[in-house]
């Protein structure tokens, strides 16, 4: 997944901050690292199927609600998702996860 593209499809299609859509970025780096989407779900994520995805999540969510909204669902279809919510957002990059 290209997360520069990813990046800025998320800037342009949400209303987000740079650290919220970082975040982001980085744990959808880490679940397309980990082979456990494309597993469960027979083929590789991309940014545009992420952005559907973001999109269907409830209007009023923040762009961090989508993605754990999203993950949440995941997480009931076939399990193991959990660990790529957000939890925290810091001013110190080391500490979002």
């Amino acid at each position: 997944m290209d997360i520069n593209k990813l990046d800025k499809e998320l800037a342009r299609t949400f209303e987000s901050t740079a650290k919220e859509r970082r975040v982001l970025c980085r744990q959808a780096r880490d679940l397309v690292d980990s082979g456990l989407d494309e597993r469960d779900r027979g083929h590789a994520l991309t940014v545009d199927e992420l952005i559907t995805h973001l999109s269907d999540a409830p209007e009023e969510h923040s762009l961090t609600e989508r993605w754990n909204w999203w993950m949440g669902a995941l997480d009931i279809a076939y399990g193991g998702y959990q660990q790529f919510t957000i939890h925290h957002l810091s001013d110190e990059p080391e500490l979002n996860r």
